[in-house]
């Protein structure tokens, strides 16, 4: 009796172990970022405590623990009703750490916190595998602030100064200078410099219709994620524009524009500055995707990669994992729109 016990306790130790190893291809996703250390990508996308997950090959995924355990008690007294639902992280390596930043907001307001954390490593077989939140970085309150301390991206300029891109509708998409140590903000203002908006030159605006709870105050402005790669001798700054989060009524898509100064202004492949209404699409939704959006970029192997999320049409709308290969023609990014998914299953 005490064998077959044993050997019973063993099989569901087993199928537990399984179980939590297991990889999945097609995988659901938000807001996702992917970084490769030595051989494995990691990923890690908005979700409570902030959703991660690891692969060898951009395929087959492992859910691994969320990076906070419980909701961090600095943010649940910024953020009234929030509990540990973490929002469009960003991942970076410098000077031998890993620096990740993020948003916890209320939605709909631009009652937000950028938070950030730090971890030597990402391997979490490492003994040094540890993450260490260094809290609060910048702040947005409705009513004082025209901008949404949301969707952050860290960027580096000349002499790897460092400078964070956020922001979401309201008065479009912002920056500003971090100190060297990447924990704080260089000089604070209310008023921060705008680099992407889809506010027009003659002051019009490119309104997006209003789609269910979308609030049209802020809805006026539709544009959010920004993220700066540099390639070559130009910053891309992509933006994601038009509405999320619908399923079948998502218009989600992505903008693009360049410049040499990591602080702009952004120029799309017609001249048009991106802070006064331009970009250029670089992806849309198609019949297979109602919309995409919300990207980063990331280089691997010789390699640069559009890592974005999109709204399965052959899936009532769930967001999904997609991952394009870039290639560039004549300084631009180009994604054919029926481009391989490289992270669904083959």
């Amino acid at each position: 009796m005490k064998n077959i016990l044993l050997i019973v306790t063993l099989l569901f130790t087993s199928i537990s172990i399984f179980a939590q190893t297991q990889l999945r291809t097609n995988i659901s996703v938000h807001d996702p970022v992917m970084i490769k250390q030595d051989s494995v990508f990691y990923l890690f996308c908005t979700g409570m405590g902030i959703a991660s997950w690891s692969s060898a090959d951009m395929v087959h995924w492992k859910q691994e623990k969320p990076v906070f355990a419980t909701p961090q008690q600095w943010a649940v007294e910024a953020v009234p009703g929030f509990k540990g639902h973490i929002w469009a992280p960003d991942i970076s390596y410098h000077n031998g750490l890993y620096y990740l930043y993020y948003s916890v907001s209320a939605f709909g307001k631009n009652t937000s916190c950028i938070g950030v954390a730090t971890n030597p490593t990402l391997n979490t077989e490492s003994p040094a595998f540890k993450w260490t939140d260094h809290g609060k970085l910048i702040q947005s309150i409705p009513g004082k602030t025209n901008w949404n301390a949301i969707d952050p991206n860290l960027a580096e300029g000349k002499n790897e100064t460092p400078y964070l891109t956020f922001g979401s509708f309201w008065g479009g998409l912002k920056i500003v200078k971090l100190n060297k140590d990447r924990l704080s903000v260089a000089k604070h203002s209310d008023k921060l410099r705008t680099v992407a908006t889809r506010v027009k030159d003659d002051g019009s605006r490119f309104n997006a219709p209003a789609i269910d709870d979308n609030p049209r105050d802020a809805g006026g402005n539709a544009i959010e994620a920004p993220f700066i790669f540099k390639k070559d001798n130009y910053y891309y700054l992509f933006a994601s524009i038009d509405y999320c989060c619908k399923g079948p009524k998502s218009t989600y898509k992505m903008i693009v524009a360049r410049c040499k100064n990591v602080r702009g202004p952004y120029l799309d492949n017609n001249g048009q500055r991106m802070d006064r209404g331009g970009g250029t699409v670089v992806r849309k939704g198609n019949k297979d995707w109602y919309g995409v959006g919300h990207n980063g970029v990331c280089s691997a192997d010789g390699n640069d990669y559009l890592v974005y999320h999109g709204y399965d049409a052959a899936d009532k709308g769930k967001s999904k994992l997609i991952i394009n290969k870039i290639d560039w023609q004549n300084g631009w990014p180009v994604i054919s729109n029926d481009a391989k998914n490289l992270a669904a299953a083959n």
